[in-house]
């Protein structure tokens, strides 16, 4: 899956603006580990799996360089993406070869399924799994086969000139016919689906088992003739005023604003879909390196770590607690309390494997038909 960094160019995921820094120090690794590492020989480096851009520059500035710091151990980036990646990793513990990395940074979907293929190193005795938010957890999962490391929301955007009354309370706002030509969508739906089931008349519950009502919503919004397309094109449309509203991860809103562009975002009363990104251990490392790629995974989740990350990235922590970016303090697209989370849905991780797919064709099919 292709990131976006802020400038617009494929070399990264999901388009960001890196936010303010918060300072850290040696951060926290727990101690006992410390003691218990004296049996467990220092590799020289450990190589983990990463995004480029300015969300390989966040990982490096908030988790790489203390944990180097503090171990000694060298942190280096393979920037190869997750979706090619995966295959290697597969087929090295199939014909017990060691992997190519030690830790991969993923999407929570792609995390499960190589969770359910049985080739994740258990995490459940890393010490800073406790006290995390529960959102940490993989959701619909036994146990810890990955950890969830933070969350973002796909939001409801809009240009401020045309919402002069405020922000829009309701997703039913795209069937405006004064907005038909001007709102967006990604262009598999990612983000939308399945929030389109609540708009159109159904329930949470109703989810992935009765998606009708979300479907027949996609009928009546096609008429609305959306434009459909990626994180780029997002920030472009509003730039040059060529949509009101759309779906859209936050940070790609909040990348537009601080470029100067006048648009806001929103939860609606229906809430919006959030999703997370994680990190795991393949199986089949050597002892020593599995144990010290455990230890990077349990770094990135302490206090002084996820602080200067997620602040970088600009994306709600799973350590709870910590202060949002200043221009993110109230904004309920990142959530820190239960009662934010309660405004969002999220979809277990298995549920997303099985169904996504299915709903993306399902999309195209409606929007192309």
């Amino acid at each position: 899956m292709t990131r976006q960094n802020p400038t617009g160019v494929a070399t990264t995921r999901r388009q960001l603006l890196r936010g303010g820094a918060a300072t850290v120090g040696a951060a926290a690794l727990s101690m006992p580990f410390i003691r218990r590492a004296a049996a467990q020989e220092k590799p020289s480096e450990i190589i983990v799996r990463a995004w480029g851009g300015a969300w390989g520059e966040a990982l490096q500035a908030g988790v790489a360089d203390s944990f180097t710091a503090e171990t000694g151990i060298a942190v280096r980036f393979d920037y190869t993406e997750d979706n090619e990646i995966r295959p290697k990793i597969w087929a090295a513990i199939d014909q017990g070869r060691v992997p190519p990395i030690h830790v991969n940074w993923d999407t929570s979907t792609n995390a499960t399924i190589s969770a359910q293929r049985g080739v994740t190193v258990p995490l459940d005795d890393l010490p800073n799994l406790e006290g995390l938010l529960p959102v940490a957890k993989p959701a619909g999962m036994e146990g810890w086969p990955f950890v969830n490391t933070y969350s973002y929301v796909y939001v409801c955007a809009y240009r401020d000139e045309a919402f002069p009354d405020g922000p829009p309370t309701s997703w039913k706002v795209l069937l405006d016919p004064k907005f038909k030509g001007r709102i967006a969508l990604y262009d598999d739906g990612i983000g939308f689906t399945p929030i389109n089931v609540i708009v159109g008349g159904g329930t949470a519950a109703d989810i992935p088992d009765n998606m009708e009502a979300g479907w027949e919503f996609y009928r009546l919004l096609k008429a609305q003739e959306p434009l459909l397309g990626e994180d780029p094109d997002f920030t472009t449309w509003f730039q040059q005023g060529e949509i009101d509203v759309a779906c859209t991860i936050s940070v790609n809103a909040r990348a537009a604003k601080q470029s100067g562009i006048a648009v806001s975002w929103t939860v609606p009363e229906e809430g919006c879909k959030l999703d997370t990104d994680g990190l795991w251990v393949p199986k089949n490392l050597p002892e020593n390196e599995e144990y010290w790629a455990k230890q990077f995974v349990n770094h990135a989740l302490s206090r002084d770590a996820q602080e200067k990350w997620c602040s970088l990235l600009g994306l709600p922590p799973v350590y709870p607690g910590l202060e949002p970016p200043e221009d993110l303090v109230g904004d309920p697209a990142y959530p820190t309390t239960p009662e934010d989370y309660a405004r969002l849905v999220q979809i277990p991780s298995p549920v997303l494997v099985e169904h996504q797919q299915e709903w993306f064709t399902k999309f195209n099919e409606i929007m192309q038909g």
